[in-house]
């Protein structure tokens, strides 16, 4: 690891305008190009939820940020609580009489800080998914203690989901590092979104990310190194 890395890392919280905006791949991109650089990056998903895999780690975000960053930590530690059922940590809850722990969630993090350099956390769904009644995405970025990257899209209706994202991290006082916009379902011209949200919220676009078919390590490599400001995203 080169001086201007280690002078600058700290952990990053991959947050999201939504669910299925891409925060997975977005994090699995980030993951493979820091440790090409030379850093060792670890991952974790606090929340999951879905259907289980019945090979490896239960949750395929799991397996694929893993894979990405190359790392194997434990699944208690990457993944502290898995819901078998598509839905918030609360709607589980009360569903499954499943309660979210959050002490859990945030010594496994702290576990996880003390194996690597620096971890990428994907959330789930949205900034304010719940988790508790009162206890969202944001009150654990909070106590997290570490900024964020809002993850939006380009399909029409994302500069009012990101204007409310921004808002949201503002009032709990999260420090946005910038916003990186997925390409896939292209609606407004990148170059004009891009000019719209920094305008509007003040936040720096790292980038964006067009869609991609080749998940591979070279391919990832590439095309995030080539899309996104690590330099500012790192700052």
């Amino acid at each position: 690891m080169n001086n201007f890395e280690s002078s600058i890392l700290q952990s990053l919280f991959i947050t999201g305008t939504d669910t299925d905006v891409g925060k997975t791949y977005i994090t699995a991109g980030l993951g493979v190009v820091l440790r090409k650089m030379g850093t060792d990056v670890g991952v974790m998903k606090p929340f999951a939820a879905g259907s289980a895999q019945k090979k490896g780690y239960k949750s395929e975000d799991i397996e694929i940020i893993s894979r990405a960053a190359m790392v194997c930590d434990p699944e208690n530690l990457v993944n502290p609580q898995f819901f078998p059922i598509p839905a918030s940590p609360y709607t589980a809850w009360k569903k499954l009489k499943i309660k979210p722990k959050i002490s859990t969630i945030l010594s496994s993090f702290k576990k996880l800080t003390k194996l690597h350099d620096m971890i990428l956390v994907e959330g789930m769904g949205g900034i304010m998914t719940p988790i508790l009644k009162d206890y969202y995405i944001t009150n654990l970025i909070k106590e997290m203690k570490i900024p964020t990257v809002i993850v939006t899209r380009s399909k029409i209706g994302t500069v009012n989901h990101t204007i409310m994202t921004a808002k949201m991290c503002e009032k709990y006082k999260i420090l946005v590092k910038g916003i990186i916009i997925n390409d896939f379902d292209k609606g407004y011209p990148v170059k004009d979104l891009k000019r719209d949200l920094q305008n509007l919220t003040g936040i720096p676009v790292l980038g964006s990310i067009p869609f991609i078919k080749d998940m591979s390590d070279v391919s990832l490599n590439r095309i995030f190194k080539k899309n996104i400001d690590f330099k500012l995203l790192l700052k």
